[in-house]
């Protein structure tokens, strides 16, 4: 019964023949076992007919997960390392617990020793705000419209907007979404955390593809232009090749000006951050937009003065 129990939870339909065939007994005995599994509470939904079949279908109550070791394993490291998302922790902390008390002893000094040796990243280095979390129901409604394909209505950044969801992206510690405007059919990534859901539309749309088709390195270009809270232009003394090779692609973007000079679109959650981190491209440059950027660089150059310990600039 347990294995049957297994089985049912692995996929959406059985057929009684193929269940009996996995387990190696007869029909009649997965009939016998689908009734006790019923009368232990389990909700084990059978469709009549010659392609008849058996679902596990929904409770009132979750029943127990059966997981080999790997899948276990898994569970736990992910439940260990889960971030990103608010209130998380505490359930995944609750998760953790259950898991761990019906944990085989053989599994324990795996679980334990990535307990051990896995800490989590500084929230946002070079600033005093904490990493950005994302609301569990703005998640689970984003997702919801992406898989019933139904337009979603939300206020992005205090601005009602429309648009059709495709994907979700996990990165760099943040959620996105990538969307397009069914009035003007232009693409776009949106950061989760910058959402706020509305009512759901319950009006569907017919998928367009993504020119491309990669939904990941659009996403990863379009953070580098607009996923960000500022942003920075950079004319840069070098051709766009080098510059390119010198960057994250979710860094910023880079345009040719022409074979000794380039632009690089540049984005960061604050402006000390991009002052920070140009100085890493090794390359000489100067500030097209914006001006607030200029005294920042001044701070960090300073800074840079006084540490090597010279009093004044020739």
């Amino acid at each position: 019964m347990l294995a049957l129990l297994g089985l049912l939870q692995t996929r959406r339909d059985w057929t009684g023949p193929e269940l009996a065939e996995r387990l190696d007994v007869s029909v009649r005995t997965i009939r016998n076992d689908v009734e006790r599994l019923r009368s232990l509470g389990y909700p084990v939904d059978a469709s009549r007919g010659r392609a008849g079949s058996y679902r596990l279908g929904a409770g009132g109550k979750l029943p127990p997960l059966l997981l080999d070791d790997d899948e276990a394993v898994a569970v736990a490291i992910g439940l260990r390392v889960a971030t990103g998302v608010a209130g998380i922790q505490d359930a995944g902390a609750r998760a953790l617990g259950k898991l761990l008390q019906v944990l085989p002893p053989r599994l324990r000094p795996t679980v334990d020793a990535v307990a051990a040796t896995v800490d989590r990243g500084p929230e946002n280095v070079g600033t005093d705000a904490p990493d950005p979390e994302v609301d569990p129901r703005t998640l689970g409604a984003v997702a919801q419209a992406i898989r019933d394909r139904e337009w979603l209505r939300v206020d992005y950044r205090d601005e009602p907007r429309r648009v059709e969801p495709y994907r979700l992206l996990s990165w760099q510690r943040r959620w996105y979404l990538v969307a397009r405007d069914p009035d003007s059919g232009e693409w776009g990534t949106f950061r989760l955390d910058w959402v706020e859901p509305r009512m759901p539309t319950r009006r569907s749309f017919a998928p367009v593809p993504l020119p491309g088709g990669d939904y990941t390195a659009f996403a990863l270009r379009s953070i580098a232009a607009a996923g960000w809270k500022v942003h920075a232009r950079l004319r840069i003394a070098a051709p766009a090749e080098r510059v390119v090779a010198r960057i994250n692609p979710t860094v910023g973007v880079v345009e040719a000006i022409d074979a000794d000079t380039s632009v690089l679109v540049t984005g960061a959650d604050s402006l000390e951050t991009i002052a920070a981190y140009i100085g890493m491209l090794g390359m000489d440059f100067t500030v097209d937009s914006p001006e607030e950027l200029v005294p920042h660089l001044l701070a960090v150059a300073d800074r840079y003065r006084r540490a090597s310990g010279i009093r004044a600039w020739r």
